[in-house]
């Protein structure tokens, strides 16, 4: 029977922008999230054009992984993590994302990151962009707009390439670039966190804008990766994708094709990257839309010279598609309806462990490469006892249920998925919402919205639960 390989890379994900602070020293430049304010479940965060005064920005400090992060990856080497998924702040390396030279100290400090991570025989999986493109790239160049934009993040790609040469091995392009979409996404939030731009304040045709950023991204990506195979040819490159599976609301024919349709626009960007073409079907799309994204005949010969070895995937919940006629019911994070068959987080994500097994059948089926599962987790509020320990079955349940799900898809259907990669695995500051409340980690850090708290480092229990689940290497779940 088909068993999880012996080397399956159990570990966690974090982004820099979400936990390492330190934003204005050793030459960092300002980066778009480092203009993002503090909110919440029910007040969304701002975007502000500069840095107001008594205004909070979580990012400035994060959890301080910056001086800290010696403290935090012993930590993860004490439960064992065979991989972290770290990622490369682009204004720490390029602080204007056009400067001629790069910040040696930035380099530096990701250099001495994955020492220590090598150091406890932790894999380093490397994103290079996870929202943290340089402010400057924004305001001088109109953010991906622009084409010129390409060539700065692929020479900030080689620097980094270069610099950890022979110790890292999986590269990941981008995170989360699907969520730009130009028929359906009206969120300030996803087009802000992914180009520095707010949908709400883009000009003239606004979908042609956002297929001509998310095709200049897609472009990047596919020309990252041939340059990464090129500079180091032992390299893996992937790229990461957060898929959210689409459930019709009935078996109503129509619906379900409905479903089909709003689950399937997620994944033209995988199509482009590990099919070798930009889907044709796309750019008829675009036709029929008026929408000119531009491509040239080199843009098609770097989509056949630049596809993934691997496809990373983040999960965390499924919906139910809006269909015409129907009531008005509770409104999900991507603009479905919740299912009324699942629970649901304190935030409204539905938990749906079946639905990773899903998603990890429906993308190996599709493409035949090897998936990782880079995010998965659950945001909770998480009580600290009198003795400071902190009780948290529900995380522990939760992860259980997924991980089942896990197994089934690579035991019983076959899937390959070559790891599991856990969101987050210490306690950072919430992306959509900025909060530190919103709690996903195996270690609690000693940090509060409101910017107080020694961030102090303590283990709950699913600490510990984890650590004995990579010592059986899944068995004891």
């Amino acid at each position: 029977m088909t068993k999880l390989a012996k080397d399956f890379l159990w570990g966690g994900s974090i982004a820099a922008h979400q936990l390492e602070g330190a934003w204005q020293e050793d030459g960092k430049g300002p980066a778009i999230m480092d203009f993002a304010t503090s909110g919440s479940v029910t007040t969304p965060r701002e975007y502000t054009k500069t840095i107001e005064a008594g205004r909070h920005y979580p990012s400035h400090e994060g959890i301080d992984f910056y001086h800290r992060y010696k403290e935090d990856i012993k930590l993860f080497g004490e439960m064992g993590f065979k991989s972290l998924r770290i990622s490369i702040d682009w204004s720490r390396i390029y602080p204007n994302g056009d400067d001629a030279e790069p910040n040696q100290a930035g380099i530096d400090f990701y250099q001495n990151v994955v020492d220590e991570l090598l150091r406890y025989n932790i894999e380093p999986i490397i994103t290079l962009y996870h929202f943290e493109l340089p402010m400057n790239l924004v305001t001088k160049y109109d953010s991906w707009k622009n084409r010129q934009v390409i060539d700065f993040y692929l020479k900030f790609v080689e620097t980094m390439v270069n610099a950890l040469k022979g110790k890292v091995k999986y590269w990941v392009t981008f995170n989360e670039m699907n969520h730009i979409d130009p028929q359906t996404e009206a969120s300030d939030m996803f087009t802000y966190i992914l180009s520095g731009l707010k949908y709400s304040e883009l000009e003239g045709n606004k979908k042609e804008t956002l297929a001509v950023i998310g095709y200049n991204m897609t472009l990047a990506g596919v020309r990252a990766t041939k340059l990464i195979h090129q500079l180091d040819p032992a390299s893996h490159v992937g790229c990461v994708f957060g898929i959210t599976p689409k459930y019709p609301v009935n078996c109503d024919p129509i619906n379900v094709m409905n479903a089909f349709k709003d689950m399937d626009r997620d994944f033209y960007q995988i199509d482009a990257m590990c099919n070798g073409e930009f889907p044709k079907y796309k750019l008829r799309e675009y036709a029929d839309m008026d929408i000119d994204i531009g491509m040239t005949e080199e843009d098609k010969q770097a989509f056949a010279e630049g596809k993934l070895d691997y496809i990373g995937m983040n999960y965390y919940m499924t919906e139910v598609t809006r269909y015409e006629g129907g009531e008005i019911d509770e409104e999900s994070l991507f603009g479905g309806v919740q299912n009324p068959y699942i629970e649901k987080s304190k935030w409204g994500w539905g938990i749906d462990p079946i639905g990773l097994r899903y998603l990890l059948n429906y993308t190996y089926r599709r493409y035949g490469l090897p998936i990782i599962i880079c995010e998965n987790g659950l945001g909770a509020y998480d009580e600290v006892g009198a003795d400071g320990s902190v009780h948290d079955d529900y995380r522990i349940d939760y992860l259980q249920k997924h991980l089942s799900e896990l197994k089934k898809a690579v035991e019983e259907d076959k899937v390959d998925c070559f790891g599991y990669l856990m969101w987050g695995p210490i306690d950072l500051v919430s992306a959509t919402t900025g909060e530190m409340r919103k709690r996903y980690g195996f270690i609690y850090v000693n940090k509060h919205d409101d910017g107080t708290g020694d961030l102090a480092r303590s283990p709950k229990d699913s600490f510990y639960w984890y650590k004995k689940l990579i010592e059986t290497n899944g068995e004891e779940l």
